[in-house]
């Protein structure tokens, strides 16, 4: 994989809810001297924390490969982010409030920095190397913990200053409403992982390990947890046939935690949507293919593209 034109190497940061990731990656999209490490959490200054050990990883980094020098640096976060301006604009986890990122990492970092999403940055490399790349306009929804997504139309991602791809907000029928009311609730409150997990214990009062222990039930004929699977199905393909209406949307690429079931969760998910539709175009559903180091790289990618000029 050859992130951009560039011969120099950059640095990659993936700040995340739990842990940052980072590295040196060379030219070829290599990535060395890897590090995870935890998040951390300043409640006075959640920013500047976070670029504080974002410093201290890059200083190791310098140390261990002193033959390989850094030329830019790609940090990508969660939450609300305004990349061109280079704001964080908001964290609900991690608790930052319009905090200057990119100003305040290239202080620290020395060098100039690519800021952006972290959801969008992995989608991007997810859409030019992964499944998706041969279509034009995709959804990229990460469905793990809660359900984060980023859009391409045209093949050019929608950001709207960063408001675009809150899809696991998105109004979803409510499934527990009842079979005579009417409700709505958000998609992420019935179709991620966790609350697949969550909605299964509530409803039999038994604990389970995950979405996939829910999966793993349903398959050996537990009723309830085929119900709350099914009611996942049905947000995602309702959320999915909304993408079509609206943006025309021609291929959907589904990771994070909840991707690992692969045909399990796509071929039910696939026979829903066709089933929703009428005269739209059927979106090709593709499992991610990059795994865990989508956004690591898609820090690197955008960190290149800032040396390439074009950023």
């Amino acid at each position: 994989m050859v992130l951009g034109h560039a011969e120099s190497a950059v640095l990659a940061f993936d700040v995340g809810g739990t842990d940052v990731k980072a590295g040196l990656v060379d030219p070829s999209g290599n990535v060395l001297g890897m590090r995870r490490v935890p998040t951390p959490l300043d409640s006075l200054n959640p920013g500047g924390a976070v670029l504080d050990r974002l410093a201290g990883l890059a200083d190791e980094l310098a140390s261990e490969f002193p033959d390989i020098p850094a030329k830019a640096a790609g940090v990508i976060v969660p939450g609300i982010v305004d990349s061109v301006g280079g704001i964080g604009i908001y964290s609900a986890n991690l608790g930052w409030r319009n905090f200057p990122f990119t100003a305040e990492a290239e202080k620290r970092l020395g060098l100039p920095v690519a800021f952006d999403h972290d959801v969008r940055s992995a989608a991007a490399v997810e859409h030019a190397f992964g499944g998706s790349k041969e279509f034009n306009d995709v959804v990229v929804m990460v469905v793990g913990t809660g359900i984060a997504a980023a859009v391409f139309s045209g093949g050019v991602p929608v950001t709207a200053g960063g408001f675009a791809g809150e899809l696991g907000h998105a109004q979803v029928p409510d499934p527990d409403a009842g079979p005579a009311a009417t409700g709505a609730t958000i998609l992420e409150a019935v179709g991620s992982a966790g609350a697949i997990a969550k909605r299964y214990s509530r409803k039999s009062a038994n604990t389970v390990d995950g979405a996939r222990d829910v999966l793993l039930r349903s398959q050996k004929g537990d009723a309830v947890a085929a119900r709350v699977w099914a009611d996942a199905v049905d947000a995602l393909a309702f959320t999915i046939c909304q993408c079509v209406n609206i943006i025309g949307t021609e291929a959907v690429v589904i990771g994070g935690g909840l991707a690992e079931a692969g045909e399990d969760l796509l071929e039910p998910l696939r026979a829903r949507v066709d089933q929703i539709l009428d005269f739209q175009r059927r979106p090709r559903l593709i499992q991610a293919q990059l795994g865990q180091d989508a956004g690591l790289l898609g820090a690197a990618l955008n960190a290149r593209a800032l040396l390439d000029g074009a950023r």
